[in-house]
């Protein structure tokens, strides 16, 4: 008997019909004999109505409210799916944030999880009772109601997963996996048997949008196994235990599954790209001690990510230019920040550019093999795409290219790393 917990996204819970494919797969799993828990979002779409609803009655709104009001999209579809669940003949019943409680510290809508108690959910579960619980929410120290931030019901099944020692943790989402790149922009992209969490989350971070970062980042933390696979399947899909999806494992799981067989070695897992970017160039900027964290520190208190950074080599008149990226949509709020500050860090102009966009190329082979990055950068100029800033990290490169160019470099990329499917 195993202890799985399952969680079904916004489009897996849009509307009445959809919520009982839903059941009809938590009934399967919990068939098999399995002690099950489920994870829920509100139904798409429903958290922009609740949040449009709370700028409506006050464009300054007190945040302990809003999470008070987009913390009920979750709660009803949980209540939807226990119904549903009791209709088919389960046992079944649903877990609010506060009645686990699954305790929150921070800021309210971006609360972070610190804590599940779970001996009234372990008791329950034990019971062949199938636990749902909305995501996304919790309690905060105060007793109030919170909510984690868009996406957070990842982070909430990861973390449940954790506090009950589930294992495996099941993402069910609109794709049956994480691919080489977008399936949409490559048809020849392949569904991955296996990706590490240190993947995971560097793709996740640089535009794949499967998983939340937050959730991964978790999932690695607490050792909690993932598998991604998809809730629109026919009923008489394989099963969840047959691994139709793509599990986010450990490097040392890794190891074992490529020893065994089960998958061939690649130096590249994924090409992912992200169109919010925003490229910021400040000229004749001071070239002295202090100048660039004049910069960066107003950005830092403003909560704006800074990406890409390039520094022009010094200039005769002791200036240089620098040039760095922003998510697209902060990209008001900082260029207003920087113009407050332009006396403090003494720039001349500020240029922005909102026409770019980040590809990346991942992979854990990059630590052992050399010239990735040689492919990426020749392969790009062989079609004439320019980079116009570079980043790394160890498993990661990063180029900003023109927008437009983005499907494109995909492409290229995609072939040029031997990620095509036969």
């Amino acid at each position: 008997m195993a202890r799985i917990v399952m969680k079904f996204g916004g489009t897996s819970m849009a509307g009445t019909e959809r919520i009982r494919r839903v059941a009809n797969i938590v009934r399967k799993q919990a068939a098999n004999g399995d002690q099950v828990a489920v994870v829920v979002s509100a139904m798409a779409g429903e958290t922009d109505r609740l949040v449009n609803f709370c700028r409506e009655a006050n464009p300054l709104y007190d945040p302990a409210e809003y999470d008070v009001v987009v913390a009920s999209g979750e709660q009803v579809t949980s209540g939807l799916l226990a119904l549903t669940l009791q209709a088919l003949g389960c046992k079944a019943r649903s877990w609010l944030g506060w009645q686990l409680p699954v305790h929150t510290v921070e800021a309210h809508a971006k609360a972070r999880i610190e804590d599940i108690d779970s001996d009234a959910l372990l008791a329950s579960m034990a019971a062949g009772e199938i636990a749902v619980i909305p995501g996304f929410q919790g309690i905060g120290g105060d007793g109030r109601v919170t909510t984690l931030g868009r996406g957070g019901s990842d982070t909430s099944a990861v973390a449940v997963a954790a506090a009950i020692g589930a294992d495996r943790c099941d993402i069910y989402t609109d794709v049956d996996g994480v691919y080489t790149t977008d399936p949409r922009i490559v048809a020849k992209a392949r569904k991955q048997k296996a990706v590490t969490y240190e993947e995971m989350l560097e793709l996740a971070s640089v535009g794949a949008k499967v998983l939340q970062t937050r959730s991964v980042g978790l999932a690695m933390k607490e050792g909690v196994r993932v598998q991604v696979l998809s809730s629109f399947t026919g009923d008489d899909a394989v099963p969840a235990d047959e691994l139709p999806g793509t599990m986010i494992v450990s490097e040392e799981e890794m190891e074992q599954i490529l020893e065994d067989g089960h998958m061939e070695r690649q130096h590249v897992t994924g090409i992912a790209h992200d169109k919010n970017e925003a490229k910021i160039i400040l000229t004749r900027v001071p070239d002295k001690p202090g100048a660039v964290a004049n910069i960066f520190s107003p950005l830092a208190d403003a909560s704006i990510n800074v990406d890409m950074i390039i520094q022009n080599v010094g200039r005769d008149k002791g200036e240089t230019d620098v040039t760095f990226t922003v998510p697209q949509t902060d990209l008001p709020r900082a260029q207003a920040l920087l113009e407050d500050r332009r006396e403090d860090i003494g720039f001349n102009r500020i240029i922005t550019d909102s026409h770019v966009a980040k590809v990346s190329v991942v992979g854990v082979g990059m630590k052992s093999h050399a010239g990735v990055a040689s492919t990426m950068f020749k392969s790009l100029a062989d079609r004439g795409i320019n980079i116009q800033a570079i980043s790394t990290s160890e498993i990661k490169v990063s180029v900003m290219i023109d927008e437009d160019e983005t499907e494109l470099a995909v492409r290229v990329l995609h072939t040029a790393y031997g990620l095509d499917a036969d």
